[in-house]
């Protein structure tokens, strides 16, 4: 190998001219988490007319009962925009109530309607069986694998961020 051939394809990785973006670990978590949530929304409209930050939110609404929408944003890593338009359709269409919180006038508290937990009770077998139908492409360790290496990834680039991840 000639000295010139190292330095040579050394620039090249440099410069990225032999970046692949389709080997790019950022560029491959996106593409697979939005295909997965592209399959979650089209079944979630289909069957409720709901979008994905609607449905999450009614998720955690459905798991703690009420909760203040900085709240939802932090559990469901949704920017405040996104908890904003999601939880506004939700009040419109009745399955979510917003009501000032008693102990800081300012803020608002979320919880869901009678007509929303009748829809959260329906909404949760469906995310279950998709969910199923997604692991079905993965034997029983490779899911667990999955499930325990994304949450070290998660833990590892918070602390690379000081914890400050939210979606965009």
């Amino acid at each position: 190998m000639r000295s010139g051939t190292r330095s040579e394809a050394a620039t090249a990785d440099i410069v990225g001219e032999n970046f692949h973006l389709e080997d790019f670990l950022p560029y491959r978590l996106s593409v697979s988490a939005n295909r997965v949530s592209r399959l979650f929304a089209r079944r979630f409209d289909e069957a409720f007319g709901l979008s994905i930050p609607e449905w999450r939110l009614l998720a955690v609404l459905g798991r703690v009962g009420s909760a203040s929408p900085s709240a939802v944003g932090e559990m469901t890593a949704m920017d405040k925009v996104k908890v904003s338009r999601a939880a506004a359709s939700l009040v419109a269409r009745g399955l979510v109530k917003q009501t000032q919180d008693p102990t800081d006038g300012r803020a608002r508290v979320l919880r869901l309607t009678r007509k929303g937990v009748g829809v959260h009770q329906n909404l949760v077998p469906l995310a279950r069986e998709l969910e199923t139908q997604v692991a079905a492409g993965l034997s029983r360790t490779e899911w667990a694998t999955l499930h325990k290496t994304l949450n070290r990834v998660i833990q590892h680039v918070e602390g690379l961020n000081g914890g400050d991840e939210s979606e965009d």
